[in-house]
């Protein structure tokens, strides 16, 4: 090992060879050019995957329908397919949800059931609203909990404002900036006050349960107009929903008010036996190295608050049509292409992990992962993830790519290995040479990451067919480099401690569902 270099950027635009490359020389990236680009099938896919099949929620049955659709699709393109179980998980069933202000006024309120949480048994639960507990102690918070059963309880700190933080730098005074600052941080340490003395987070619905409450409403407000961050129930018994940042707020302040707001939920939702759960693999068998491997990866569920078109139907599309494309242009690669659209990402890359405890073989034989798991706009960074000598394998590569593609993209090498949290890691944690295929991440975080505005309409297909080109022309440079991928790793920087991170290793794939916190 070698102390970790400052890392390089290269930025591929000034690559004379790459326009020559893609003019006159590889038919394969002149023939993936053009079939991604004049033959495209991103926006058939992504309307299908979206739009009809929508939510991909692990347990749910839109995970197995995208599944069976999506080995269906390889299959009539001709491409070896499997669906390999790795292992079950909650089964659930969500059906139409409706919540409604009943009083002071009438009003119809943007909600979103989380994931796994129990319905209203068929029939619409009215009940008022409680406030957390004013400052006390333990004892006056166990009094407090005497009082709310049949009520809906407000758990999550109110926004003074749900207009998008940077709109209000742009166009606020600094101090009415540096004032809605203030009363923000003043109102969460209020609200952490009031809640001091009911447990943390997996023991606050636990107590809420036990004293009869109605239900549960959060609010977890993405710092975007009328985005949330939409995930699971922790409560197994009371219906669980989020509010709108703008919603719960007018229910915050008629119930701080004493003006008596009163909700009307319906929630069709039940829990269901177990589930299994599958990873889809389709592979091209390689001509001369049958046994080494390169891998598109892409994870295929999703939550549910909307439809998940950028986490990760934009990756599994992405790499679907990589596939399709390779399959015509290039059907005998030197070595074995594979694509894994995995299961289980979003609670903890569970289906990427298991599929490297189950295939050793195909992690020592492994040239190079390409994951993509970041939603739309083009790809403009692909970062060495700490293998000290894997630049001059990326930049080759990258030097074949015509111009078009690669005109914005900057490899960042040996890399810090900043980026966590994807299916990448499944194979770092291995010491497998995985890559994520980074675009812009600012605007996805903020409005499509988890939200309930992740849908159809927020993709750019012009930049989606772009990379499934990129991807598509990675791998058949990667199968065709008669060098492997060294798997040297440098010295990471340092963490919060000073010290040199540690390289991950892998925690046992999770094969079965946890019990409820």
């Amino acid at each position: 090992m070698r102390s970790h270099q400052l890392a390089i950027v290269l930025c591929c635009a000034a690559t004379p060879a790459a326009a020559q490359t893609f003019r006159s020389t590889d038919s394969v990236i002149r023939r993936i050019w053009s079939l991604g680009m004049d033959s495209s099938q991103v926006e058939r896919l992504a309307q299908v995957l979206d739009d009809s099949i929508g939510m991909r929620l692990s347990g749910t049955s839109g995970f197995q329908s995208a599944v069976d659709w999506l080995t269906g699709m390889y299959r009539s393109w001709g491409v070896t397919v499997r669906q390999e179980k790795w292992g079950t998980t909650r089964g659930w069933r969500l059906g139409p949800v409706a919540m409604s202000l009943v009083a002071p006024h009438v009003q119809t309120l943007e909600t979103q059931l989380l994931a796994w949480s129990p319905g209203t048994g068929g029939k619409p639960l009215e009940a008022d609203v409680a406030l957390p507990p004013p400052p006390g102690d333990s004892a006056s918070a166990v009094a407090w909990l005497g009082t709310i059963k049949g009520k809906f309880v407000l758990t999550s700190v109110p926004e003074t404002m749900c207009r998008a933080p940077q709109e209000l730098a742009q166009y606020a005074k600094p101090n009415t900036v540096t004032h809605l600052s203030d009363q923000r941080r003043a109102l969460q340490l209020e609200v952490q006050t009031r809640l001091r003395y009911l447990g943390n987070r997996n023991e606050l619905p636990k107590r809420l349960e036990a004293a009869g409450a109605a239900g549960i409403i959060t609010s977890l407000w993405s710092q975007g107009w009328g985005v949330d961050k939409i995930f699971g129930a922790i409560a197994t018994k009371l219906p669980s929903v989020d509010l709108s940042c703008e919603h719960y707020g007018m229910v915050w302040r008629l119930a701080s008010n004493n003006q008596h707001p009163r909700l009307r939920l319906t929630a069709d939702a039940e829990a269901l036996p177990d589930a299994p759960m599958f990873n889809v693999v389709a592979e091209l068998k390689g001509r001369e190295l049958p046994n080494e491997y390169v891998l598109l990866s892409a994870h295929l569920d999703s939550w549910h608050g909307a439809n998940g078109a950028t986490d990760n139907g934009t990756g599994t599309v992405m790499m679907a049509e990589a596939m399709r494309i390779l399959s015509r242009v290039y059907p005998n690669p030197r070595r074995t292409i594979l694509v894994g659209h995995w299961g289980g990402e979003e609670q903890g890359t569970l289906g990427s992990l298991a599929f490297g405890e189950d295939h050793p073989d195909i992690m020592n034989g492994m040239q190079v992962v390409f994951n993509q798991d970041n939603g739309t706009w083009r790809v403009e960074l692909i970062e060495g993830q700490g293998f000290l000598n894997a630049g001059p394998n990326l930049a080759r590569w990258l030097s074949y790519v015509p111009v078009e593609i690669n005109g914005s993209l900057k490899l960042d090498v040996p890399g810090a290995q900043e980026n966590s949290g994807s299916d990448h890691t499944s194979f770092l944690c291995r010491g497998v040479p995985a890559f994520r295929l980074q675009s812009n991440y600012n605007e996805y975080r903020q409005y499509t990451w988890h939200t309930n505005r992740d849908t159809y309409d927020k993709l750019v297909f012009d930049d989606l067919k772009n990379n499934a080109a990129l991807a598509a022309m990675l791998a058949y440079e990667a199968s065709e480099d008669p060098t492997r991928v060294p798997r040297d790793q440098s010295i990471l920087p340092p963490g919060a401690n000073g010290q040199p991170r540690a390289w991950p290793t892998c925690r046992p794939a999770q094969r079965s569902p946890r019990p409820p916190s």
